[in-house]
């Protein structure tokens, strides 16, 4: 895949002979801070997501992170790892968060004609026009106007009406939704000026410490919170070669904690298929690590997103998906072009016709 690395697009990777001066990124994502209320957990388990619940707090290790994105390649979407290609499956996603692979992409257009209504009706309140766009509520309001107490009232009643909702919330890909955004900001942060990282960085970070565990220190001690991002790389180039554990989850005493029903997708962990999250759209090659599966790697053709982040389009965000007047104007031109003017069926042509035979002669 040599080939396909663009040397011309600007990518961290070429500060690393830099040992003065390095970036750490910052993230844009922290832990809750609190465990979800008891009461919940049934419908999040109804929902799909009763096993990621279960990851409540973290302590997230950015000199490792800003490490490892020096080794991302966006042109495969892999690290390049003195072992070879490796990356973040959808293995990794489904044993260690529970969440579907196997459903409908998470995306689409919003049917809730009266979001503030529905908000109002299920909080009994309602954010002003400046604390949200109701694409979202903002987590600071709701902690800002709501107990647990407040939230969570004693009659069911309020669950009755969501459980139908919950139960269809399941049938959605949230695995590949994860990943998606987990691949997209790795890509972005290549670029030598970015300063902060969003995304499931607890997957990034667990699956760096599974793979290679002499980055933990538990293993080795002295490395811990304190070593910096030159540590981290001499830490890798040293020991990601033989060191590198491929499949971790076999291992006997992690295989035992897994659940059965976490391997209900495995078909498609190593497939090829484009992961969606909204509007964003990366390209999943899990042929590039068949090693990560116990294949043979081999080699492949060039992935469908070849120099992808030099050609990626620009597109102005909006909620009003009707067609611009200037895309109307041009489709009714090109269709004119395109569709022939209705003919009128052909005479029939005499010549054509076949000639009549002969009847037999009665004797």
């Amino acid at each position: 895949m040599a080939s396909l690395i663009d040397k011309k697009l600007p990518h961290i990777c070429d500060t690393v002979n830099n040992t003065d001066s390095y970036r750490i990124l910052r993230g844009r994502v922290n832990g809750v801070g609190y465990s979800p209320d008891a009461r919940l957990m049934p419908y999040l388990e109804l929902a799909g997501f009763g096993s990621a619940a279960l990851t409540r707090t973290f302590d997230l290790r950015y000199d490792l992170i800003s490490a490892l994105v020096e080794r991302w390649r966006p042109e495969t979407h892999t690290f390049h790892l003195p072992c070879g290609e490796c990356t973040v499956t959808l293995e990794d996603v489904a044993l260690q968060f529970g969440l579907p692979i196997d459903g409908d992409a998470v995306t689409g257009v919003s049917t809730i004609a009266e979001p503030a209504a529905l908000c109002y009706s299920l909080l009994g309140a309602s954010p002003g026009d400046a604390e949200s766009t109701f694409s979202e509520l903002k987590f600071t309001w709701l902690k800002a106007n709501f107990s647990i107490y407040q939230i969570m009232p004693p009659k069911k009643s309020w669950c009755a009406q969501l459980e139908p909702d919950l139960r269809s919330v399941r049938s959605y890909s949230w695995g590949s939704a994860v990943l998606a955004m987990l691949y997209r900001e790795l890509c972005q942060t290549t670029k030598p000026d970015a300063v902060d990282m969003g995304g499931c960085l607890i997957l990034l970070q667990s699956w760096a410490l599974y793979r290679m565990p002499f980055l933990a220190s538990s293993i080795y001690p002295g490395i811990g919170r304190s070593y910096t991002v030159p540590i981290y790389r001499l830490m890798i180039e040293q020991h990601a070669g033989e060191g590198f554990i491929w499949m971790p989850y076999r291992r006997p005493e992690i295989a035992a904690i897994i659940p059965s029903s976490a391997y209900v997708d495995s078909h498609l962990w190593c497939t090829n298929a484009p992961i969606i999250s909204f509007n964003v759209v990366e390209w999943y090659h899990g042929d590039l690590v068949l090693r990560q599966f116990s294949c043979i790697q081999y080699t492949l053709d060039p992935p469908m997103q070849e120099n992808r982040m030099a050609r990626r389009p620009q597109m102005d965000m909006s909620s009003d998906l009707r067609p611009s007047l200037e895309y109307i104007k041009w489709y009714f031109k090109a269709v004119a072009d395109i569709e022939p003017d209705p003919q009128p069926d052909p005479e029939p042509n005499p010549e054509l016709e076949p000639e009549a035979q002969p009847e037999a002669e009665s004797e």
